[in-house]
């Protein structure tokens, strides 16, 4: 710190120091966001590549033909589904690959409730381990800070039964995004 002790001096010290928070404000900012993007990326190409071709057993092909023809489901008919499905339909150039369509919305929907999970885990974790009047972060603290998202955002990324919903047109990866949406919108507020 160069600054002379006089009141000029020490109101322009003041400011460089808020400046300087603002800028590792931002640089972890920008750290979280893309280690976020990372974890969606990753668990978005994991995904895709594991998609179900067609329609899996149980209600997964009534799902894909309710949003196809945008008709009532069995009880309750999430109508939200179908009409995210019948967006993701319209990408389809023949009736042959509307499920695959429908399952990429799926896995689409997966990936991005990882990088909310990811989000969700930083946003904890930072308020576990960083008093909220600190100005900075230590090394230690950014490796425990962004290591308990990666490892949160993968485990739930490739565990068993998360995956399975996430390749095909089933409502459970829809329902957990909008789950881990709100969840992270309460925390963001």
């Amino acid at each position: 710190r160069f600054c002379l002790q006089t009141a000029a001096s020490d109101y322009l010290c003041r400011l460089l120091s808020k400046t300087n928070i603002i800028l590792r404000m931002k640089k972890y900012n920008l750290l979280n966001n893309s280690i976020g993007w990372l974890m969606f990326a990753i668990a978005a190409f994991t995904y895709l590549m594991t998609i179900e071709p067609t329609a899996s057993f149980w209600d997964c092909g009534e799902f894909i033909s309710q949003g196809y023809k945008l008709e009532v489901g069995h009880p309750p008919g999430n109508p939200i589904f179908m009409l995210a499905a019948r967006f993701f339909i319209n990408f389809s150039s023949d009736p042959s690959t509307v499920a695959v369509c429908v399952n990429v919305m799926s896995a689409l929907l997966s990936a991005a409730t990882i990088l909310l999970l990811f989000w969700t885990i930083t946003h904890l974790v930072r308020r576990l381990l960083v008093k909220d009047d600190a100005d900075e972060f230590s090394w230690q603290q950014f490796a425990i800070i962004f290591g308990s998202g990666v490892a949160g955002a993968l485990a739930y990324t490739w565990s068993d039964t998360f995956w399975f919903s996430a390749v095909e047109g089933e409502v459970y990866a829809f329902s957990s995004f909008c789950t881990a949406l709100i969840f992270w919108l309460i925390l963001k507020w």
